[in-house]
């Protein structure tokens, strides 16, 4: 029995694809990325009215390192940005390699099923005025092009993802949301977190070291979630 031209076509197509990621895994992965950027892109383009700037956006990520700090902290959420408008786009300043601004469509692909919430100040209406937003803007400034911080340590030479929010906040507007805490303080009982120590610090752990973890600004009371995706 022939099948339509159209439909040999089609199965064709879908024949190659197929055949081409799996013989070539850096297309499948390519192929991934744009899906999941188109999706981003539709799930992120009815928020423009809703989110402000200034707001914390937070999602699990898929880095290496991302199990471990979730583990430690007993919380889903293992990377934060915070969200700037520029030029009518809506970017996320994070602290990746190195510390920039990312199209926020481009940074929700980028996390465990796009999964991701926003939250905001409580008082944000009063408190984030556009001068209260140029000190933050000016707050982060200095450390635009940072390296990502490996080892969290609590200095600007590098620079870890909470870290960079609680110290704008800080230093910008002296809002401190979440509670800074020592590593002794997190969870480190978990085989997967023990490597992932083993690996930065080696035998000498910094239990005394500062750290502000992304699940501790996350229940900052002084945030409401105001988008859950």
């Amino acid at each position: 029995m022939l099948l339509p031209a159209k439909i040999l076509t089609s199965a064709a197509v879908l024949a190659l694809a197929t055949a081409s990621t799996l013989a070539y895994p850096r297309l499948a992965a390519k192929l991934h990325r744009w899906q999941a950027q188109r999706q981003a892109t539709a799930a992120t383009a009815p928020l423009a009215i809703t989110l402000h700037e200034g707001d914390l956006i937070f999602h699990t990520s898929l880095s290496a390192q991302s199990q471990a700090i979730q583990l430690a902290t007993h919380s889903p959420y293992s990377h934060c940005g915070l969200l700037y408008k520029t030029n009518g786009e809506w970017q996320v300043f994070e602290a990746m390699q190195p510390v920039k601004l990312t199209p926020l469509a481009r940074w929700v692909a980028r996390g465990q099923g796009q999964h991701f919430v926003v939250k905001r100040l409580r008082d944000a209406g009063t408190a984030l005025t556009p001068s209260a937003l140029a000190q933050l803007r000016a707050a982060g400034q200095p450390m635009l092009g940072h390296g990502y911080d490996l080892a969290f340590e609590w200095s600007d030479a590098r620079i870890y993802c909470s870290e960079l929010i609680w110290k704008v906040y800080d230093r910008g507007l002296h809002r401190q949301l979440g509670q800074l805490q020592q590593l002794r303080d997190f969870d480190l009982s978990h085989p997967a977190v023990q490597a992932k120590l083993r690996e930065r610090y080696g035998a000498q752990l910094p239990l005394s070291e500062p750290v502000i973890s992304p699940a501790s600004i996350f229940s900052s009371p002084e945030l409401v979630t105001v988008v859950r995706r």
